[in-house]
């Protein structure tokens, strides 16, 4: 007596018996989660940085600023990428912050916000080392609270 080798004499061959998961779709309702909680976020430190504004002056509203200019990057960060770790999320956000104020040294970031308020505020006008640093303070600030909220959920 012969063994069967072909598939299509063992039973159930032709099909799969395995079951696959269901297509990854766009979006994840995790996702939305997160995202809703960076646009939390967002609004959140936006609103702080309006009071820092109003409410404070000298070196503390200008490095403070700074550094909530680099929080609002990091949620608009997640907001966008919201699978992304903490940590690439603080990485993406000081690059861009370093760029931005690194741009201010050629002068168009100056020229732009001469015509534009919105462009004055977020593209600045004027070079300032220490900024540097505060953009620093600001994601890692920013990645602390992130991981803490990932950890949790």
């Amino acid at each position: 007596m012969e063994k069967p080798t072909e598939p299509a004499s063992i039973p159930a061959a032709d099909r799969d018996t395995r079951t696959s998961p269901p297509p990854n779709p766009p979006w994840r309702p995790r996702d939305l989660g997160a995202r809703s909680v960076a646009a939390v976020a967002a609004v959140g430190t936006v609103a702080a940085g309006l009071v820092v504004r109003t409410g404070a002056d000298g070196a503390f509203a200008k490095y403070a600023g700074s550094a909530l200019y680099t929080v609002l990057l990091c949620a608009l960060v997640a907001f966008c990428a919201p699978r992304a770790r903490p940590v690439v999320v603080a990485l993406a956000a000081l690059g861009l912050s370093w760029a931005v104020e690194f741009a201010q040294l050629t002068g168009v970031p100056a020229e732009l916000s001469a015509h534009s308020t919105a462009a004055r505020l977020v593209l600045g006008s004027t070079f300032n080392a220490p900024d540097l640093f505060w953009y620093a303070v600001g994601a890692v600030a920013a990645w602390a609270v992130h991981a803490g909220v990932r950890r949790r959920a």
